[in-house]
């Protein structure tokens, strides 16, 4: 396991040395952030399209509590490592909970990622990034660096499942998700910045809000 750790972390290291001085590195770091959603906010007015060929709109959700995750890539193996535990637990889940996970992706390319997963929940694509942009998620190499290390475990599990990185893309690589809870007056009632890409919040604490509780 500490080989394979250590394997992932080196090949980490040589992505972002030889990406480091790219135009599109150069660019997303002169990015300015946009504010952080926050306790009170009202939820990201989205509309997107999703991976079975509907339209999500986020107006269409007052009076129902929403979990809302900003993804990464497609690929990404931590994504797709919370999706697949989060399909383990759905049956905890009430039947009506309403989740919806936004990815950096071409919807057609985002589709044919997710069908391993058969997810219960809505996946759509903001393909242009606006709402990633619009809602202050970060950008951090060495967070994304760090992660494997900080939990190697879940890092190790990624590997054995094949979920490996498809993109050498240094603007996709270095997002860092935040998960949102939204109650039914389209509220945001906590907004979860990950520390890293493995960091958010706890399954427990999904099912529970869904619920009500």
């Amino acid at each position: 396991m500490f080989k394979a750790i250590v394997y992932l972390h080196c090949n980490f290291n040589d992505i972002f040395s030889r990406l480091h001085d790219s135009a599109l590195f150069r660019i997303d770091i002169c990015r300015k952030s946009m504010p952080k959603l926050k306790i009170g906010d009202p939820a990201p007015d989205i509309s997107l399209p999703a991976i079975d060929g509907t339209t999500f709109e986020m107006s269409s959700m007052k009076g129902r509590r929403v979990i809302f995750t900003f993804f990464r890539f497609s690929s990404c193996p931590f994504c797709n490592i919370r999706i697949n535990r989060i399909m383990k637990r759905w049956d905890e889940f009430p039947k009506d909970t309403v989740m919806v996970g936004v990815f950096d992706a071409e919807v057609s390319d985002l589709a044919k990622r997710m069908a391993k997963h058969n997810p219960k929940f809505t996946i759509v694509a903001d393909e242009s990034y606006q709402h990633f942009l619009a809602h202050g998620v970060e950008k951090s190499t060495t967070r994304v660096m760090l992660a494997p290390l900080r939990a190697p475990l879940t890092t190790l599990e990624a590997i054995l499942r094949g979920y490996i990185p498809m993109t050498m893309s240094m603007s996709k690589m270095s997002t860092i998700p935040v998960d949102v809870l939204i109650d039914e007056e389209g509220k945001v009632v906590e907004a979860h910045y990950c520390r890293d890409t493995v960091d958010h919040l706890p399954i427990d604490r999904l099912i529970s809000f869904a619920k009500g509780e």
